[in-house]
Formats: structure tokens, C-alpha cells, sequence
């Protein structure tokens, strides 16, 4: 084709980026390319032919051609741009003009020359212009077209790409052996970075590299602060036509070398993996490819656009097809310049005669989500009089103008002191600031009392807020200030508690306040810990803790496993919060958790979104039901790997189906005669509350015995599946119960205003039965539930349910009959606060044998369990619902003796077998890799042995903090850890120092930072396809560490608290011997290994990064000095040795100085800092 055809201006024509490529072509279409390559680049007509539809629709989801414009005809478009910020699209011509395009419909917004004589080869828009490059220009101009700069440069700069690295940064690059950067805010260019292949056509960023791509037909990767190259790939043999990069995909395509030939377009793709840098499977596409982008919408499609028009979608790794190609009508034109606007509902064509091609997936199509107003032009305004009409009434006089006949004022002229501006009064101050403000010079500084919103000050005061105090959390240690004398609906120990972290973490939060007792409470801020309450509810339960503890199979994420780890650390705390985590790890992973919604959003949890109530009771019939799933299951031997099976639950019978399990008959009775039943077993009941029926509104005053029983026996009408009708018919359905389960767990179903308006009127109604004659009028309150109730089957009148009175028994007759009697022990309630979002506690009776395990005394007692807030309570308190801030959502009523039926004594099932040898996860381990040797079974560990001990982790959620006015930070929500390494090496014998455990962590969670530098690990370490290392479970590692614990070795590390509490694990403190606490003075700051060991065992660890082996090695080193310095020296001269080590890291900076440096540095090993002890 030749351009001089077209228009007689364009004889020395030389495009941007895109030339053509087609026989005849000048070689100076793409200047990209040396022009000797270019000799002989042929495509082949004929496979260019691909059929195509000619009419198509606009299908949502489906691009199609939705307007075409002509900017100047017979002048190839060369570059084309949506706007990032207003609803315009962009072009530029081989003339230097550019024009802009308002919205679908096309109409011209603006249009204006940019260069005298060269074509114009890149736009990019930003927030106040729009920037245009030429060959050896860059101007920067308003949207209407008003010169904001103009930038030359240097002579024989043959430019062709930029991009914005940020707000007042960019690159740019061309065929010279550089790529300039320049900063917008001064237009002076700053430096010049050298790239080692010259001719950098195209260039992309992302979150990790620069990418350029070059006209040799290879792409390099460089650092985003240095711009040095860190990798390089060689796509193409002949020249690079483009490429995109889309999360961890890079695909380019371009032209290969075809022996004397010259050049031929390329149908295969390359796609490259930059997670491991390395290309995969090219892709084969049915067009001749010039332009490609990532579509990413539903999935992570290719745009491949070819110079004839045609274009093709696929997927990177998948396979193309022929039915994914449509065809841009260009009359005959070639393709000069592609876009894709930022919501990727369009797609631009330039092409070479000039005219513009808009294509969009829907007809209301949108450049940008959210793009600003565009400014358009004012319409002309002429001035024009009204009609009157004389004969209408209402017709101001005032829409006639008056001449101004007199010098008088005019009443609208109003005097200067009225019209002046006046600011906006600031609000006062709050009282309780300025109450605690301390001043520093003239700046004050106050703790926020949290009585508005963060960075959010209203000019209105809600009439709400003055209806109660401000909302003050319980404070954080027990000085805190006294409650306000103003009235707030939740007492304070209901209320939403949150841990105050500060830079030591949780060393000085002060637990005890809020936990005087010896139970351990749990903490809240881990994802979807919602379910605190009900953890603590199930613990509580003796047989199900005796169960679970009991428990131990082979499945990597089983519920009834990590609720026995969990309860075994419930029972070692001693009034020590414990965490949830590795529970909620494998919970997170249960498909039917996630398709039932219980699985919290972080962004639900924090707002307060999520319906806890509804929540907490599916998730409490989730519970019951995994669990009696999993002790049910017999695949295989029931322990793990080869320990002794369990006794609870091995003779096929679940002890959950036992203790809450109750045998159902279910009765379908069609209005045809026929009756139908089946039987079946149920965990759980759900209240079913009558409808109100009374004219005039009032609710019926009902006994809870009674909705009970008619809830358990439940009857209603509904349509079903006839087989004697053959068709669905109005069915009678009733539930009837064969035994009485020994824990009856209720499900209030109080969701909605309906049941929370009957539950309010009932709990204002009824008497209070069960209470003393001493109780005091207000605990008798909002009380509707018995704390006992009678329970019997009879074979005349069936279930009767009634409600017993404290210290009535049953008789001789009813105990013949059968009956038994409940005692409430567990009630979850729905706090409901509007200014925390809500949250759960439960109320839980706690027995005798835990009282006896934790404080030695035989009692039972009520106790509030909010998170890791723990505090006795009455037991009226318990049954008291005002549902005005705490609504009914779980009720257990335990059988009176229960514990008798069931074996209540803990076999550990976890054994010496989890030591030994075992398969790695990792496809790619070999034996010559392995980093460790096993224990042999006569190196089994014995109690008082020495272990050495370090942990890697990994982040899976960034913390979230603010920063306060004093320039102090404040942590709102830590980071999520978990573990990512463990390794254990012996502390005695001849093997002293060797590693018997060095387990990487597979994990299914993402990753957000593998904190390389700290923790030495890579990304694919913990991938089981590509990783090298010796990779297991976290629970089979998790099984090795609590062997070790239980078996009573003492383990030596540095740092071991955080260790041990991001592994979710309870060591006593007798177990564990910590560096950081050895090596310690009071109030002085916590040393590093680093420093301890260069200090006294003349030892340069982690110069580079981390590694576990080397740092357990090394923690036992210290400990063994410890023992040294401590025997020989005594106290005195060992605290000696500790005033010099803080005198020396003092001079240092606690910075370890080069070894081998000659400044007299050296470590006092070798410069007897402490003669008197060092002679050893």
C-alpha cells in the first residue's frame, strides 16, 4: 500500500510505533526497526482471509462497533487514548493534530495542533492536561487546548513511548541508547538512565518492574527506583511489535526472522510467568498479530489485533478459536493505533485514512468508573423579555425592568455590615480534651475520647447523641477514669472490647483487668473470630472437651483436631488469654462454612455489618453438625499414623449424636388419606413463635414450656410431593420425638422486629418463677426463660414440657414415668450497639471439675465470657433478655447427671510416631536437599532435654494503624502472621546442633508479604509444585512441637513468645528458655541475636538474611554461654558482663560493625571487654 496514494502531504511519511507491514510497504513504517530488517517482510494475503459476520448487535459482555469518526480524511491516525480522568476519547495524526471526542456519540470536544511537521506518537492524559510526545517534543496542554508547557529535546532524540511512574514523574524513551526522566513540576529533566539495548518502543509498570520493550524483539524487566535491568526476555528473533503485563502473565508478540527472507509476522504468542520468570506453552492465534492488551473483566482475556482490522479474544493459556474473531471495518485501511479505555467496556481503532473507531461491550458504554464532569461550552445566551400576561392575577411585576430613574438606594442594596463574609463558628471543644490535655509549649495533646467519628468533625449535633454519655471503651489498664454520670443502654461489660496495641504489641496491655479468674479468655481480632462465645460454650461442655481432646485423624483441616489443640491451651492458661487462629485457619477452609455465609469479609466485621445473631446460630448448627461428622468418620485407622484410636466415638456411634443427638419421626399426612413417615436424627431445635391473631394488637401472654414444646413438636401445613396423588398437595406435617437428647440446644430465631417485639412483651408479662423471695426487683426483670424445665415422653400424651422451680425435684412417680430434668447452663446473646456494631457474648454455667482443675475449690458459677473479658455474674442475670440491646440467640439446657453416661478421662492420642520420617508435600524435594535428620528411635527426646528452636513466618493481612497528632502511631489491627518454617536441633549429645526438624509450612491463604529479608523465605517455597524444600502440613509440624511439650523438653530460642503465640501454641513457662530474656536488664531495651552473638560468640549471623538453622544453633551457643558465665562469674560479675554489653551496643548504635574491619571493632572476644570472666 502506498501512503502517497492517500494524500499527496505524505510522501515522507514516517508513523509511530505501528507501521504496516505489508508487501510494498516502506520500510520506514515502523521506525522502531533497523530498515536493513525490514527487507523482505511479507505476510500472506490469503491467511489473512478469516470469515467474519457483517451484522452485529451490541451483546452485553460482546464488543461491537458502536460509532466511527472521521477526524481528517486521508490522515492515518497514530495514536488514539482514553482519558483516565473525563469521559473523552483522544486521537493524533501524522500532522501534529490531535482532537478529542466527547462520551459514545463522539462529539467533537476540542481540537487544536500540536506540532508543526511530526506525527504524534504517544498521549497520555493526567489530572490537569494532557501530555503529547513527538519525535523530539513533549507538550503538555489543557483539554481545551491551552499550552501548559512545551518541552524540546536534545538534538537526534528519536522518542516513541512514555509513562508516568507517579503524579510529577515520567520516562521516556525511543530509539537513542537512553530513557530520560523528567519531573513535571520544575519540566526539567533529572536524569538520564542507560539502557543497555537501545530502541525502547514500548514501556508498561507494575507493582514490581519496569518493563521495556525493545526493537531487537526482547523485553527487560528493571527496578522501579534504580532502573537497572533484574531480567531479560528474548521474545522475538526479528522485532517487537507489543506487549502487555497483567498481573504475574507478560505476553508480547512480534516478528521473527526467517532466514534470507527478512521478517514475517509472528502467529505465536509468547507469555511468560513472572512469578518464576520463565515462558510457558506459547499461544497460537488465527490472525497476524500487531496490537495486543489484557482485557481483564471476568476473566484474564487477550485483545489481538492484526493490521487488516481483524480481532481475536482468548485466553493466555488457553486455546484460540476461530469463533472468537470480529472484524473492524476499515474500508481497506490499515490499523495504526489501539486503546483500551480504563473500565475496559471500550476499545479505539485508529487507522490510516484518517477516521476514529469506538467498539464497546454495551450500549450505555463508560470510559472510566468514576470520571469527572466534563466542562463543556457555554450556549450563546441571548437576552430575551418574558410574555406577560396581563390578565393573569399572580403575574409578578416584578419580571418587568425598571429603569433606574433616581440615585436613591435601592432596598436590595443592603449596607456593607451585612453583606461581609462571615466564618463559620468552630465547634466547641470537647470537655473530656480539655479535661486531659497536657501542653508542650503552646501545642496541647489529649487521648481521643472517641465521641465522633475518626477525621470526621459534623456541624450537626444528631438529637441521639445527647440521649446518652459519649461512648468510652473499658479502659486499658485499671487506672482508668471513672464512667460519666450520664445513662448508657450497655452496661460496660457488654460492650465491644478492643486490645490497645502499642510498640511492644501486647506486652503492656493489661489482661488481668479485664480477667481476674483462672479461665482463659480469647482474643477477638483474628478474622471471623464472631465465634468466641460459642468456642468458649463447647469447651465448657465436659464430654465434648473430653471428646475432641480425645480426637486425632489423618485430614490435614479437621475441626474436631484443632478444637482439641485449642481446648489443651484452655487448659494450661492460668488466666491468659489464648487465640483462635489455627482453628479458624482450618474453619476458613470448610467449603460448607463458606457456602452457608459464615465466612466475615474483614470489611463486614469491622463496620458491623453482619446480622451476628442470625449468624452465630447457623454457625452453632454448623458446629454440631461437622463435628458429628468428623468423630463419626472411620476411613482408615481413626488415629494418626499409628497412634492408639480414641475410645470415645471408635464403636461407630458418635458422642455428639449421643449428647445432642434426639431421634426425629417426621409425619407427612396428604389431605388424599395417605401418610407418610420417616425417621431421622436432629442436633438442635428452632423456636417457632405463634402468630398474633387479636384485633387490636396486643401479644398473649404465653408460657415458655409451652412454645417450646409446640417448636420441638412441631406441626404445620405446607405444599409436597404426593405418590398417591402423583402431584404436590397441601400436606400436614408433624414432628413427634422417640428420647429426650441430653443437651437440648434451642436456636431463639430472633431475627426480626416481629419475634423481638414478642420476646419484649413476653419478658414484661410473665411472673418470675425459680427466684428467691430475696431477689431484688430489678433482677427479676426482662426475665422469661426458666433456668429449669421438666421434661417427659409419655405413650398417651406424648412430649410435656413444664417449667420447674429451684429446688424442686421430681418425684417417685414422674422418675418412673421417665421424666428428667434440664438446667439451663448456656445462653448467647446479640448485643446490639450502634456505636461499636455489635457483638456476642454467652453467659455459661461453669461446672465443678473445671473449678477444681483451675483454683482447687468444688462450686458452680455463672460467668460472662465477652472475648477475653471474664466476669461472674448472677444467674437471674443470665436468663435476663432486654431486647433492646441484648436479644436471645442460643439456649442450652443440659440433662440434671449427665456426665455419669460418659468417659471422662483424656488419653493424649499424639505419640512418638509423629517424629518420625515422613513424605514431604513438594513434588521437587530429594533426599540430597533435605536440611535436617530425624530422630532415630533411640534419640527420643526425655523431659529436661534441650531443644533449639526457631520459627519464619510469613504475612497474610498488613495492620492496619493511624497516626496521632503527636506524631505517634497507634495500631488499630495487627498484622496476620503465620508460620511459613519451624526447625527444632538437638540441644545434647554427639549430634549436638543438627536439625531433626525443618518443616516448611504449606499454606492455602495468600500471601501479601514473604518478609524475604527477615525470614529467608521465597515466594514458591511454600508451593507444593515448584517448591524445593521439605514441605508439610502445618498441623503435622504443629503435632511434632506438642509431642516435645508434652514430653517436657525445654526449648532454647530467641524471641520464642511471638513463636510460640503465632504458631497457636501454650508452653509453660518452665519450658522455655528465651535469649532475648536471658541476656536482659530491667528497663533497658530487648537485644538482638545478631548482636549477642557477634558479642560473644564472635559470630556475623543474618548479614543477608535469615536463617532458622543458623539462628537455633546459635540461641543454644548463647545459652551455653549463659550457663558458662553465670557458673563461673556468679551474679555480680555476670551483671558485669551485661552493663558492659549495653555500654558497648550503646557505642555502636546496637549495629554489628564489619568483622574484618581495622577500626579496632572487633567483638570482646578477642578484646577482653570482662577479663575477670572471659578467661574460660
Amino acid at each position: 500500500m502506498n501512503f502517497e496514494g492517500l494524500d499527496p502531504g505524505l510522501g515522507e511519511y514516517a508513523p509511530g510505533l505501528h507501521g504496516g507491514l505489508e508487501p510494498g510497504l516502506d520500510s520506514s513504517m515502523d521506525p522502531r526497526l533497523d530498515p536493513a530488517l525490514l527487507q523482505g517482510v511479507e505476510l500472506d494475503p490469503d491467511a489473512l482471509a478469516v470469515p467474519v459476520s457483517e451484522s452485529m448487535h451490541i451483546v452485553e459482555g460482546m464488543y461491537s462497533e458502536l460509532h466511527s469518526m472521521a477526524a481528517e480524511v486521508g490522515i492515518p491516525v497514530t495514536a488514539t487514548h482514553f482519558d483516565l480522568q473525563e469521559e473523552l476519547l483522544w486521537m493524533g495524526n501524522h500532522r501534529g493534530h490531535a482532537s478529542s471526542f466527547f462520551g459514545p456519540t463522539m462529539g467533537r470536544y476540542s481540537s487544536f495542533q500540536v506540532h508543526m511537521t511530526d506525527d504524534i506518537r504517544h498521549i497520555q492524559s493526567m489530572d490537569t492536561g494532557v501530555l503529547f510526545l513527538t519525535k523530539n517534543n513533549l507538550k503538555c496542554l489543557t483539554r481545551g487546548g491551552l499550552i501548559m508547557f512545551d518541552y524540546p529535546m536534545e538534538e537526534g532524540a528519536n522518542m516513541h513511548s512514555l509513562i508516568l511512574t507517579d503524579n510529577n514523574t515520567l520516562l521516556m524513551g525511543g530509539l537513542q541508547n537512553y530513557v530520560a526522566e523528567l519531573d513535571l513540576t520544575t519540566v526539567q529533566e533529572t536524569q538520564k538512565f542507560t539502557v543497555e539495548v537501545p530502541g525502547v518502543a514500548i514501556m508498561k509498570q507494575s507493582n514490581r518492574f519496569f518493563f521495556c520493550g525493545h526493537t531487537s524483539g526482547k523485553v527487560s524487566l528493571r527496578d522501579l527506583r534504580t532502573f537497572k535491568m533484574e531480567h531479560e526476555f528474548d521474545a522475538f528473533s526479528g522485532s517487537l511489535s507489543d506487549f502487555d503485563v497483567h498481573g504475574n502473565l507478560l505476553a508480547a508478540c512480534g516478528f521473527s526472522s526467517r532466514g534470507l527472507n527478512g521478517l514475517s509476522c509472528d502467529r505465536f504468542l509468547m507469555v511468560y510467568d513472572l512469578r518464576m520468570m520463565r515462558a510457558i506453552t506459547p499461544m497460537q492465534v488465527h490472525v497476524d498479530p500487531l496490537f495486543l492488551r489484557f482485557i481483564p473483566t471476568y476473566t484474564s482475556r487477550l485483545a489481538i489485533i492484526s493490521q487488516t482490522g481483524q480481532c481475536q479474544f482468548c485466553e493466555p493459556t488457553g486455546l484460540a478459536s476461530l469463533a472468537d474473531i470480529f472484524h473492524v471495518n476499515t474500508v481497506g485501511q490499515l490499523l495504526m493505533s489501539f486503546d483500551v479505555s480504563s473500565s475496559k467496556q471500550a476499545l479505539s481503532f485508529g487507522d490510516s485514512g484518517g477516521c476514529v473507531h469506538l467498539w464497546s461491550s454495551a450500549p450505555e458504554v463508560s470510559f472510566n468508573s468514576y470520571s469527572r464532569e466534563t466542562e463543556l461550552a457555554l450556549p450563546c445566551l441571548v437576552d430575551s423579555l418574558p410574555q406577560l400576561d396581563w390578565n393573569h392575577e399572580l403575574m409578578p411585576l416584578s419580571l418587568l425592568p425598571m429603569p433606574l430613574t433616581s440615585t436613591e438606594p435601592l432596598l436590595s442594596d443592603w449596607p456593607t455590615s451585612l453583606i461581609t463574609p462571615s466564618p463559620r463558628r468552630a465547634p466547641l471543644v470537647d470537655p473530656e480534651i480539655l479535661r486531659t490535655m497536657k501542653t508542650v509549649g503552646f501545642i496541647g495533646y489529649a487521648p481521643n475520647p472517641r465521641t465522633r467519628p475518626r477525621n470526621q468533625v459534623p456541624y450537626k449535633i444528631k438529637d441521639i447523641e445527647l440521649e446518652y454519655d459519649s461512648y468510652n471503651q473499658v479502659p486499658e489498664s485499671p487506672i482508668g477514669r471513672d464512667e460519666e454520670p450520664h445513662l448508657y443502654m450497655v452496661p460496660k461489660k457488654y460492650r465491644k472490647v478492643t486490645i490497645k496495641y502499642s510498640k511492644l504489641g501486647l506486652e503492656d496491655f493489661d489482661f488481668k483487668h479485664y480477667n481476674r479468674t483462672l479461665f482463659a479468655g480469647l482474643e477477638p481480632h483474628i478474622p471471623n473470630a464472631y465465634c468466641n462465645c460459642m468456642i468458649q460454650v463447647l469447651y465448657f461442655l465436659e464430654p465434648v472437651r473430653y471428646l475432641v481432646q480425645n480426637h486425632l485423624c489423618q485430614k490435614e483441616f479437621c475441626l474436631a483436631c484443632e478444637l482439641g489443640f485449642l481446648f489443651h491451651m484452655l487448659d494450661l492458661s492460668r488466666g491468659d488469654p489464648c487465640q483462635a487462629s489455627n482453628f479458624l485457619r482450618a474453619f476458613r477452609t470448610i467449603p460448607e462454612a463458606s457456602a452457608l455465609g459464615l465466612i466475615l469479609a474483614d470489611s463486614d466485621e469491622q463496620t458491623g455489618k453482619a446480622r451476628l445473631g442470625r449468624l452465630i446460630q447457623s454457625w452453632n448448627r454448623f458446629i454440631l453438625a461437622q463435628l458429628h461428622q468428623e468423630t463419626l468418620e472411620q476411613e482408615g485407622p481413626q488415629a494418626y499414623r499409628g497412634a492408639s484410636s480414641s475410645t470415645l466415638g471408635s464403636s461407630g456411634e458418635s458422642v455428639i449424636g449421643r449428647l445432642f443427638g434426639c431421634e426425629v419421626e417426621n409425619s407427612s399426612l396428604c389431605r388424599c388419606g395417605k401418610e407418610t413417615v420417616r425417621s431421622s436424627l436432629t442436633l438442635l431445635f428452632t423456636m417457632h413463635y405463634p402468630e398474633q391473631r387479636s384485633p387490636d394488637k396486643t401479644i398473649e401472654e404465653y408460657d415458655f414450656a409451652e412454645i417450646l414444646k409446640k417448636s420441638i413438636c412441631l406441626e404445620q401445613s405446607t405444599q409436597a410431593w404426593c405418590d398417591n396423588c402423583e402431584k404436590y398437595q397441601p400436606t400436614v406435617q408433624t414432628r413427634n420425638i422417640r428420647c429426650l437428647p441430653d443437651v437440648l440446644v434451642i436456636n431463639c430465631e430472633v431475627n426480626s422486629t416481629k419475634e423481638a417485639e414478642f420476646w419484649k412483651a413476653q419478658t414484661e408479662l410473665c411472673s418470675v418463677e425459680g427466684l428467691t423471695f430475696d431477689t431484688q426487683a430489678e433482677d427479676m426483670r426482662h426475665v422469661w426463660i426458666p433456668l429449669s424445665l421438666k421434661m417427659c415422653i409419655s405413650k398417651s400424651q406424648g412430649l410435656e414440657v413444664s417449667s420447674l422451680s429451684e429446688g424442686e425435684e421430681l418425684t417417685e412417680s414422674e422418675e418412673a414415668e421417665g421424666a428428667s430434668v434440664f438446667d439451663l447452663v448456656v445462653t448467647v446473646s446479640h448485643i446490639q450497639d450502634a456505636r461499636t456494631g455489635g457483638n456476642l457474648v454467652a453467659h455459661i454455667k461453669v461446672g465443678e471439675t473445671y473449678h477444681q482443675r483451675k483454683e482447687g475449690v468444688t462450686h458452680q458459677q455463672w460467668y460472662l465470657f465477652n472475648d477475653f473479658l471474664i466476669e461472674p455474674i448472677d444467674k437471674a442475670e443470665s436468663a435476663q433478655f432486654d431486647v433492646n440491646w441484648k436479644v436471645p440467640a442460643v439456649l442450652y439446657y443440659v440433662k440434671r447427671n449427665y456426665n455419669a453416661k460418659y468417659d471422662l478421662r483424656i488419653k493424649n492420642p499424639i505419640d512418638a510416631s509423629v517424629l518420625l520420617t515422613e513424605a514431604s508435600l513438594a513434588r521437587k524435594q530429594r533426599k540430597s536437599h533435605a536440611t535436617f535428620i530425624p530422630l532415630m528411635v533411640s534419640e527420643m527426646p526425655q523431659a529436661a532435654d534441650l531443644v533449639g528452636l526457631d520459627a519464619e513466618f510469613v504475612t497474610l493481612n498488613q495492620e492496619e494503624a493511624e497516626l496521632r497528632s503527636d506524631g505517634t502511631k497507634s495500631t488499630i489491627k495487627p498484622s496476620q502472621m503465620s508460620v511459613a518454617r519451624i526447625t527444632c536441633v538437638r540441644g545434647q549429645g554427639t549430634n549436638e546442633g543438627v536439625p531433626f526438624i525443618d518443616d516448611y509450612i504449606s499454606t492455602q491463604e495468600q500471601v501479601v508479604d514473604y518478609l524475604t529479608q527477615y525470614s529467608g523465605i521465597k515466594p514458591g517455597d511454600l508451593d507444593a509444585k515448584i517448591s524445593s524444600k521439605h514441605l508439610t502440613t502445618l498441623k503435622s509440624t504443629y503435632l511434632k512441637l506438642r509431642f516435645l511439650i508434652d514430653t517436657g523438653v525445654r526449648f532454647v530460642g530467641h524471641g520464642l513468645q511471638k513463636d510460640f503465640r503465632v504458631i497457636n501454641l501454650m508452653v509453660p513457662k518452665e519450658q522455655v528458655i528465651d535469649t532475648v530474656y536471658l541476656f536482659h536488664m530491667p528497663r533497658k531495651r530487648m537485644i538482638s541475636l545478631r548482636f549477642l552473638a557477634w558479642y560473644f560468640l564472635d559470630l556475623n549471623i543474618q548479614s543477608e538474611t535469615h536463617d532458622s538453622i543458623e539462628d537455633a544453633r546459635t540461641a543454644l551457643q548463647l545459652y551455653r554461654k549463659y550457663v558458662e558465665l553465670s557458673h563461673n562469674g556468679g551474679q555480680e560479675e555476670f551483671r558485669k558482663v551485661l552493663k558492659a554489653l549495653y555500654e558497648k551496643g550503646r557505642k555502636l548504635d546496637w549495629k554489628v560493625p564489619d568483622i574484618d574491619s581495622a577500626d579496632g571493632q572487633g567483638s570482646p572476644k578477642s578484646t577482653a571487654v570482662f577479663p575477670s570472666v572471659m578467661g574460660l
